[in-house]
């Protein structure tokens, strides 16, 4: 079959798909309370819940469900997606690459298009994306680009499902974690990208329990498999595996070990490929209708109750005073110039915290250390005495080589406890810097902004607040360096004096190195989870108060034009208030998704 007689065949089964969609009513009636409530929220100046509302109707009379490709920084996400549609869309570099969520979606011809915040949708050459999805060309986006979207004749693509490639988790760039994350509400269901060096980390698992709770679709991929050896599979699958279905209570199903980039270079090697295709196309089959109709009735539901906030502002600004309002902005407005000095004070707060968490992991190490030292020494003495004494350059090499393993079997199993402990007492310290901020919150509501009070969680650890953490589980002993040309020779020189116990103690020190190093390695990157936890929460507490803040501006424009008006036009709009509401609780009603 030649390209355009397959390419009409594809948009047959696509046009055949959305129709059967249309008239089985599964997306259309969710997607016509979201064009609604697009119309309500235009009414009330809302243009942000509006767009939101408008682009999600769209893409449930479409159709469409994002399947999201999320994971570390450099595990191949951008690669492996441009192997599942057989095209090199997507930038790929050796450098952090995706900055903004950008979504390939199928197309009849190979296209791309970028919208600005507060812009249209412009078409752009698909060779012109690094310009705006790229670090290098947009760092942290800078250039404001609100959404980029890839169209491709993908026969995989054909029946409504869309990729979307994320920015890297871990990456030095706070900006793409953060892209990552505000997009998850938007998922239906995901690729996990792992790799075997380390498996998992931390803030992937964390970024894999938020999706899990609104998603019960996981594909778990663990790319690369052709740079890793096979033993270092046979570890890194059943280790995936625990930690992901101990953190969502569930089986994950199979993990498909792939190498994306063979796969772009039509090598032989197929490993789990046909597998994840037959899995990609069963997640379509199967589960299309239900994914487009669930994430229809999300968004219906979180986008009901933004709108039923700002109706509630609206309300209170016709019954007070002007000058009240006018009042309370302004105070608002110095709340907000105020927040940095009131942050400072309660950093105390966040510092204590720290300082008991710093004190309980070093306390542990101190006492791993003492219990193992002994035997670690004792063990590398007879390991090394083992050692065949011919050639000395050999025997560093055989030396160090045991040092490592015997580093690696005291450290790696200690720091698995550990790494779960850190995780209870991150989560309980994650749990206490939320309300540490909502009592902060409280105070500002009881003092002057009041709006805070209809609003006792608006920080929730569990739905908004999510921390990055920088912990790699695997990988975690140092490769002792190839010899220098001048240690080479002195090897030689040791070794035909015999005088291999100097060998024998640089090894000894190495190991010591290796326990003293690695054995720090949770409780410094808790430390730094923590700290970045705070810098996310704190932005978060700016980032409500600017909100709250513009809702309120706009309410009391409206109030004062209604008033200019009269008093009748007051009671209209307070009429009209009303009757909003009932349809809003009335469109969102039974929903439960």
């Amino acid at each position: 079959m030649d390209l355009s007689a397959e390419k009409s065949v594809e948009r047959a089964r696509h046009s055949e798909w959305t129709k059967a969609t249309v008239l089985a009513g599964e997306a259309p009636d969710v997607a016509g309370k979201l064009a609604r409530l697009a119309e309500l929220a235009k009414e009330f100046s809302s243009d942000r819940v509006g767009e939101q509302a408008a682009n999600l109707g769209d893409r449930l009379r479409e159709g469409r469900f994002y399947v999201a490709c999320i994971g570390q920084f450099k595990r191949g996400k951008s690669t492996l997606l441009n192997a599942l549609v057989g095209d090199n869309v997507l930038p790929t570099g050796v450098v952090p690459i995706t900055t903004v969520p950008t979504v390939i979606r199928f197309g009849e011809t190979r296209r791309a298009r970028v919208r600005f915040e507060g812009g249209t949708w412009t078409f752009v050459a698909p060779e012109e994306l690094m310009e705006y999805v790229s670090e290098e060309h947009n760092p942290e986006n800078a250039k404001g680009v609100a959404g980029v979207e890839v169209f491709v004749p993908s026969a995989l693509l054909a029946e409504g499902m869309c990729f979307v490639d994320t920015p890297g988790l871990g990456s030095i760039f706070a900006g793409n974690t953060a892209a990552t994350q505000a997009f998850v509400p938007h998922i239906d269901a995901a690729i996990i990208v792992v790799g075997a060096d380390p498996p998992i980390a931390g803030e992937e698992l964390a970024l894999v329990a938020n999706v899990g709770k609104q998603i019960r679709h996981l594909l778990v991929v663990l790319n690369k498999a052709d740079r890793t050896s096979e033993e270092e599979r046979r570890v890194a699958v059943p280790f995936t595996r625990k930690v992901l279905e101990k953190r969502l209570g569930r089986p994950v199903g199979p993990i498909f070990e792939i190498s994306a980039f063979q796969r772009m270079e039509r090598k032989e090697a197929n490993w789990d490929w046909d597998a994840l295709l037959a899995a990609l196309q069963q997640l379509v089959e199967q589960s299309g209708r239900t994914l487009v109709r669930s994430a229809g009735e999300r968004g219906l539901r979180r986008l009901g109750e933004e709108m039923l906030s700002i109706t509630l502002e609206e309300r209170e600004a016709l019954l007070r005073p002007i000058e009240e309002s006018e009042r309370r902005i302004a105070a608002m407005r110095e709340t907000i110039t105020e927040t940095e000095r009131s942050l400072r004070e309660i950093s105390y707060l966040f510092m204590a915290e720290k300082h008991r968490l710093s004190d309980l992991f070093l306390e542990r190490r101190k006492r791993f250390l003492g219990e193992i030292h002994r035997a670690a020494w004792n063990e590398a003495e007879e390991a090394m005495l083992a050692l065949p004494r011919r050639y000395g350059p050999e025997f560093r090499r055989e030396a160090m080589h045991a040092a490592q393993e015997i580093a690696a079997e005291r450290v790696l199993p200690w720091l698995t406890q550990e790494q779960a402990r850190a995780e209870d007492e991150y989560r309980n310290v994650a749990g206490r810097f939320v309300q540490i901020g909502n009592d902060f919150l409280q105070k500002l509501a009881e003092s002057r902004i009041p709006e805070l009070s209809r609003m006792p969680n608006a920080l929730n650890s569990e739905k908004g607040f999510r921390a990055v953490s920088h912990f790699r589980f695997e990988g975690l002993i140092n490769v002792a360096r190839p010899a220098s040309p001048l240690r080479y020779l002195g090897d030689v020189i040791l070794g035909l004096v015999r005088a291999f116990s100097v060998i024998q103690k640089d090894a000894i020190e190495f190991l010591e190195y290796l326990l003293e190093m690695n054995s720090t390695r949770v409780q410094s990157d808790l430390m730094d989870r923590v700290e970045e936890s705070q810098g996310q929460l704190e932005a978060e507490i700016r980032k409500l108060l600017h909100e709250v803040t513009r809702i309120a501006t706009s309410a009391l424009e409206h109030a004062r034009e209604a008033r200019s008006r009269g008093e009748s036009a007051v009671e209209e709009k307070l009429a009209r208030i009303a009757v909003v509401e009932k349809e809003i609780r009335a469109l969102t009603a039974g929903v439960t998704s």
